[in-house]
């Protein structure tokens, strides 16, 4: 044997060595990147249902916003007619009810006046 094949030999046991160290971190890193797979796999498998209910709860979300701007709109449309209707009422009987109330005040100033001014006439005799 020549020196050039000792050194090929030695290289060769050097050789399998190194891959003999270096098959067990391979196979540990192979796990590693199968249970990575089937991790991705039941957060797909999970995931798509999840996607599927938060869809149904936005539409149901939606449709009861619908609901509320019907709603919304029937009470703006009601108070609306609530104030054209107080208007209303406000001049046609706010007016006259006004009157009134101005010439019974008006009524019982007066009397109170006379009924003043005749007691005091009565106390000067």
């Amino acid at each position: 044997m020549a020196v050039g094949e000792i050194a090929g030999l030695i290289a060769a046991i050097v050789f399998a060595i190194l891959a003999g160290f270096m098959i067990y971190p391979l196979i540990r890193l192979g796990k590693l990147f199968d249970q990575i797979a089937d991790t991705v796999k039941q957060s797909g498998e999970h995931a798509i249902p999840a996607l599927d209910e938060s869809v149904t709860t936005v539409r149901q979300v939606n449709k009861s916003l619908e609901d509320v701007n019907k709603i919304s709109a029937a009470a703006s449309t009601t108070a609306n007619n609530v104030g054209a209707l107080t208007d209303l009422y406000g001049s046609f009987l706010g007016k006259p009810v006004i009157k009134a109330a101005s010439a019974a005040y008006a009524l019982k100033s007066t009397a109170q006046s006379f009924l003043a001014k005749q007691s005091t006439d009565q106390g000067e005799k």
